[in-house]
């Protein structure tokens, strides 16, 4: 399941974008401050939404005016996405819209839907509707012998007007397209990787299924592929030690006080080096291979700036290990202002921005006739945007 289209209407810099062919890995340039960490911003939003309430979402960043575009405070803040889903053994364009106002300084959801074509022709239908906290859900959707009228409604209102309606029924199979969804929310990943937080050692308590965005529990993840899934701690292994000279092991030691501690061997010394002492490079790109191989990968990766602290040369390997994740089924947003990284693009995984008073605007370096006669003669995505070629 991936997503095909992003529209925004109106949240931040995003007045009026529609993000359209987006294809399973994509990567977003453009200079500081266009947008590129508030185009990714939108999943940690919906994502908020739906694990705390669109008020608690919209508090975290300054509240609906501080979300919403300068100078159309009295208007709603829509998202739209669009994703393919199987459904019956068939994949269906389906569209998931939200529309955010705000009435009496209280953030309220206006309007809230999924929908896809039941068939070749007509228009699609709404499985899930709510406006302000009311509406319905089409429990038998899948029954594709009834009738639009025939089907089922459950009629169930919200307990509050700010509460995502596929929270509460993205729970049950029943409503498939609504639960596929949630699923796709709750378990996208948008990476905020800071070196000094997954360095040390850390409690063993608890237990995480997935790397933190943060990469905070990196050495419990570790220790947990290690132990469960060897053969993928295996494959991280043999890839860390082609991409960092020296590394011939990784190894996590628990401590007598209960702490775990990460420790990579380097062939030069008898000795491994605890992760405090390594370089950030390692860590990070240990970190990031981690996160790759999840055994349990996410539908949704959002990576920002993954250049820093990483050696130029790793740049076209590191592009090679996210398209492979793409290729394994999942998808992956990159920003970059690396000329090494995007040299190793394809031209049709390139969009760019550009922001002129105050407003953001989106281009796909394919739509460019330029851009891909320059690189049909051999030119490289890198070498164009560190010229400043274009809208680049």
């Amino acid at each position: 399941m991936r997503i095909e289209t992003i529209r925004l209407q109106n949240y931040r810099t995003f007045q009026n974008t529609e993000i359209k062919n987006i294809p399973g890995f994509c990567v977003i340039v453009g200079a500081n401050g266009v947008g590129k960490s508030t185009l990714f911003d939108v999943f940690g939003f919906l994502k908020d939404c739906l694990s705390l309430n669109v008020t608690k979402a919209l508090q975290s960043r300054g509240g609906f005016k501080e979300v919403v575009s300068r100078n159309h405070e009295t208007e709603s803040i829509m998202i739209e996405l669009q994703y393919r889903l199987e459904i019956t053994a068939k994949e269906r364009l389906v569209t998931y819209h939200l529309e955010i106002g705000n009435k009496k300084n209280h953030p309220i959801i206006l309007r809230e839907y999924l929908s896809y074509k039941r068939g070749e022709h007509g228009s699609p239908f709404h499985f899930l509707d709510y406006k302000e906290g009311r509406g319905y859900a089409i429990s038998n959707e899948e029954d594709f012998a009834k009738t639009d009228e025939e089907l089922d409604r459950k009629d169930q209102p919200l307990e509050s007007a700010d509460i995502l309606a596929v929270k509460g029924l993205g729970q049950f199979q029943q409503f498939k397209a609504a639960n596929a969804f949630r699923q796709l929310i709750e378990n996208w990943h948008v990476s905020d990787f800071h070196i000094e937080a997954a360095r040390g050692a850390k409690e063993i308590t608890g237990y995480s299924e997935h790397l933190s965005e943060d990469g905070s529990n990196l050495q419990l993840i570790a220790n947990d592929i290690y132990e469960n899934h060897r053969d993928i701690f295996d494959t991280i292994l043999e890839k860390m030690k082609i991409r960092v000279p020296g590394i011939e092991s990784i190894s996590t030691e628990l401590l007598s006080n209960g702490h775990l501690l990460l420790k990579f061997g380097d062939g030069a010394f008898k000795d491994p080096f605890i992760d405090r002492y390594v370089s950030d490079g390692t860590i990070k790109m240990f970190a990031y291979l981690v996160l790759l191989y999840d055994p349990s990968p996410h539908p949704l990766l959002c990576v920002e700036e993954p250049e820093n602290q990483l050696y130029p040369q790793l740049m076209m390997e590191l592009a090679e290990e996210f398209r492979a994740y793409s290729n394994r089924g999942g998808q992956v947003f990159v920003s970059t202002h690396s000329p090494d990284f995007l040299n190793a693009m394809k031209i049709e995984e390139v969009f760019w921005l550009t922001k002129k008073q105050g407003i953001t605007t989106v281009f796909r370096a394919n739509d460019d006739e330029q851009i891909k006669a320059y690189m049909a003669e051999g030119d490289q995505m890198g070498y164009l945007w560190k010229q400043g070629f274009s809208r680049m």
